[in-house]
């Protein structure tokens, strides 16, 4: 209810000493004036931080709470009695000198409580420390596209920030899907002398026409022409680093895998499937040379497939 320093901090009566700093700390991270430029959010505030200065001191508070003294911590006052221009808890909006809750506002603004416990990062809001507001810049959460081969051997790319301008990132060797690149100090400006804040990048691998990746290995689906599977040979096979000989077995046939050590990602390996490809046109001569050749070889490569039931 209005005038209960328990209810300014959002905490029962039987609270303890650590809960109520605590809420104190919370309401000072979303109600500060530097913050939040709203003023109910100022007069949240400035209520809590004058509830917690009468609520920290174990001896106020039991005073308090026999009825004792008041909010303001007169003696024997029968109801709340709010001062002239004041906060129904009295004035003094801050954390009253006490160094445990200096971290709450080194959070905020970047720097430590200042001298007789006031902070020189709480700037221009009548009392509220009359220093200049020095705050860590913003962090900036982007996504970065980038190509499958930068993505896979490193490179540069550029990303565009929401204020406008252009980024040069390094993109380092065998980058993932999903993966974060932190960029120091390229946020948002800080406030003051307050440092500004970080870019984090998402990255985002867009496909290759060929390329497929699983881990650090690399899959290639590699097409080789009738006589190739059928005499073998050497053939020029696509890697990530430019085209590498390979060497086709004789008879080979397709889905047959071969593998490329260590060409693949950071030391992985690539590995070629094989994929035979009729010629575009199957002309007179070709149609003859088989039929003859089926005459005297023919064989059934479905032998042993289990018969539809």
């Amino acid at each position: 209810m209005a005038g209960d320093p328990y209810a300014a901090l959002g905490v029962a009566r039987g609270a303890s000493a650590d809960e109520i700093k605590k809420a104190y700390r919370r309401i000072a991270k979303t109600d500060h004036p530097d913050l939040n430029p709203d003023p109910a959010a100022a007069r949240r505030f400035a209520e809590a931080s004058a509830a917690y200065d009468l609520l920290k001191d174990p001896e106020q508070r039991r005073r308090f709470d026999a009825g004792e003294i008041n909010a303001q911590g007169q003696e024997q006052a029968p109801r709340w009695q709010g001062r002239p221009g004041g906060h129904p808890f009295g004035e003094a909006p801050g954390h009253g000198g006490d160094p445990d809750l200096s971290d709450v506002f080194a959070d905020l603004f970047g720097q430590r409580a200042g001298p007789r416990g006031g902070f020189g990062g709480f700037g221009g809001f009548g009392g509220f420390g009359g220093g200049r507001a020095d705050m860590r810049g913003q962090d900036l959460r982007l996504m970065l596209q980038v190509d499958f081969l930068t993505a896979a051997r490193g490179g540069r790319s550029r990303v565009t920030l929401p204020q406008g301008g252009t980024l040069e990132v390094t993109i380092p060797k065998g980058v993932r899907e999903g993966q974060v690149i932190r960029l120091r100090g390229k946020g948002e400006p800080g406030m003051g002398r307050g440092e500004p804040g970080d870019a984090y990048l998402e990255v985002r691998v867009a496909e290759h026409p060929q390329f497929r990746r699983e881990g650090d290995d690399i899959h290639l689906v590699l097409p080789i022409s009738l006589d190739e599977a059928v005499l073998g040979g050497k053939v020029a096979a696509p890697t990530i680093d430019g085209p590498v000989n390979l060497t086709i077995p004789r008879g080979a046939t397709s889905g047959q895998r071969l593998r490329l050590r260590g060409r693949g990602v950071n030391g992985g390996d690539q590995h070629v499937e094989l994929r035979i490809a009729m010629p575009p046109k199957v002309d007179a001569k070709l149609a003859a040379f088989f039929e003859e050749w089926r005459r005297e070889n023919a064989y059934d490569p479905r032998r042993g497939l289990s018969e539809a039931s």
